[in-house]
């Protein structure tokens, strides 16, 4: 029973926009780590299987994300991979110790495999080249194997390989956290920033139509934030669009509020870097801005004790698989909503992972696929925030916790999608014991009526599902009704809401 009390306000207008959302912002990430390749997307002798060995239960709940790009093959895994060990007959294919995770690769998968399964889920690849242990040459190789339409060594070797069409992928990583000692090949702002500006160069005279996202810092707590960011700018400014961010949170402290307030941390931290993209920006004199790519984000810290044990040099171990509970989809939903308020300048975010490996989706080993808590808010997000990202006026009461101040009750934005004539509000109610009186003026959208209100919500803060069941799964019960342009609603007590409104047919 929610207890009443608190009550908030927010004005949505069509004229208050962000910024027109690119899909991009709801991409996710496959790294060759754990049970993500292999017994996740790719488990051959599973009854589930296809003929090329893809778990069909998997790629329907891909699709049912409608995930629009994933990042592949790292991750940390991309800075000892040597490409050209996954293409080709497979039998030929060698195995590799992979330093990063130290487990064993075995190259069954690779990148036309993992291309054909994109296709199959209908999405786009983001794809990474080493600039761990390689360099511009391997780059640019690559970019030629995949893009390139026939003629040239690469091509022609692609197309020996069964793939007469190019790959014409289109966004790229300049290699992964390049900032981090625990990198193989860890470089100094230098030293990155001028083995990417000169992998850029060559990789666009390869095909001048890709998109490049170099290493910005792989957390806000690294020492060497913000002076990473320029320095690596200032050499790349000319050759790329984006500039990466990475942040994981996890509640070590046991702490509910601190918890679900993390996420002023992480809008600080986008703020911050735009900051930078900026400044550099005006140090050049130039006229392009830099964007951003989040392209890790979620939460990780449940398997970081059950990681320690894993057996060195093992095959897809049972890896990086966080269990997560109904407050761990609140946080994710609030990161959601944060990546939304910055849509005019985070063109692509990745959530870090996809599948088994701190993922929304699990598999069992002969078993079944199972949806974790965090897959309903990504879902919600992904397939009904298509369209302009509004910037809500919002009126809320607010708690101070222990890292944070001035934490909004209400965390909240809208998304309106003027084809289909639909505004869809996304809200957390962050108060632990009571409801939240939400009324929202949308009086600019005439004639709009309550499609449905979706609601997350659990008594038990700590309830996780399983093979055996979920718990914790949305429903369309909420109370949300509109009067004269006013949209009333009653958010339960840490609660995840979609309120979604359409014009009167």
């Amino acid at each position: 029973m929610n207890k009443m009390g608190q009550k908030a306000k927010m004005v949505l207008e069509k004229d208050f926009k962000i910024s027109e959302i690119d899909n991009r912002i709801y991409g996710s990430f496959i790294e060759h780590l754990g049970r993500a390749v292999y017994g996740g997307i790719y488990d051959p002798g599973h009854p589930q299987a296809d003929e090329n060995g893809f778990r069909q239960d998997v790629m329907e709940m891909v699709k049912e994300l409608q995930v629009p790009i994933v990042r592949y093959p790292g991750g940390n895994f991309v800075s000892g991979y040597n490409w050209e060990d996954g293409v080709g007959p497979v039998e030929n294919r060698p195995r590799r110790l992979d330093l990063a995770w130290r487990t064993t690769e075995t190259n069954e998968i690779g990148t036309n495999e993992l291309m054909k399964w994109a296709k199959l889920v209908n999405a786009d690849v983001n794809m990474a080249v080493n600039l761990g242990t390689r360099g511009i040459d391997a780059a640019r190789n690559l970019v030629e194997y995949c893009n390139h339409s026939g003629g040239s060594y690469y091509s022609d070797l692609r197309i020996s390989h069964g793939f007469k069409e190019p790959h014409k992928i289109k966004t790229w990583c300049l290699g992964n956290e390049m900032d981090g000692p625990w990198q193989i090949g860890h470089k100094t702002a230098e030293e990155y920033g001028r083995i990417a500006a000169e992998a850029a160069k060559v990789m666009k005279w390869v095909d001048p139509t890709i998109e490049l996202v170099a290493c910005g810092s792989s957390g806000r707590g690294m020492p060497t934030f913000a002076d990473w960011e320029a320095t690596v700018l200032d050499h790349t400014y000319d050759h790329v669009e984006f500039i990466s961010l990475h942040q994981y949170y996890g509640n070590r402290d046991n702490d509910i509020s601190n918890y679900l307030a993390m996420t002023l941390g992480m809008d600080d931290f986008i703020r911050s870097v735009i900051s930078i993209a900026d400044y550099i920006k005006a140090k050049k004199r130039g006229k392009k801005n830099i964007n951003l790519s989040f392209d890790e984000w979620n939460v990780w810290y449940h398997s970081n004790d059950a990681d320690k044990k894993i057996q060195p040099w093992s095959i897809a171990p049972t890896q990086l698989e966080d269990h997560y509970n109904f407050e761990d989809a609140l946080l994710v939903g609030c990161m959601l909503i944060t990546l939304l308020k910055h849509a005019d300048r985070i063109k692509i975010a990745c959530l870090a992972q996809l599948v088994n490996v701190i993922a929304p989706i699990m598999t069992e080993e002969n078993g079944p696929a199972w949806k974790q808590t965090i897959f309903y808010p990504y879902m919600h997000a992904s397939v009904f925030g298509r369209g302009v990202s509004l910037n809500p006026i919002i009126s809320s009461p607010k708690y101070d916790s222990k890292d944070f101040t001035d934490v909004h009750y209400l965390e909240s934005t809208a998304v309106y999608n003027e084809e289909k004539e639909q505004l869809t509000i996304f809200a957390v109610n962050r108060h632990l014991t009571e409801g939240l009186e939400l009324e929202c003026d949308i009086r600019n959208f005439d004639g709009y009526e309550v499609m449905e209100h979706i609601v997350l919500e659990n008594d038990d803060l700590k309830q996780t599902n399983s093979a055996k069941g979920t718990p914790v799964a949305p429903h369309s019960n909420g109370n949300a009704v509109i009067d004269n342009g006013l949209v009333s609603a009653v958010l339960p007590k840490l609660s995840w809401n979609v309120i979604r409104l359409a014009k009167r047919k």
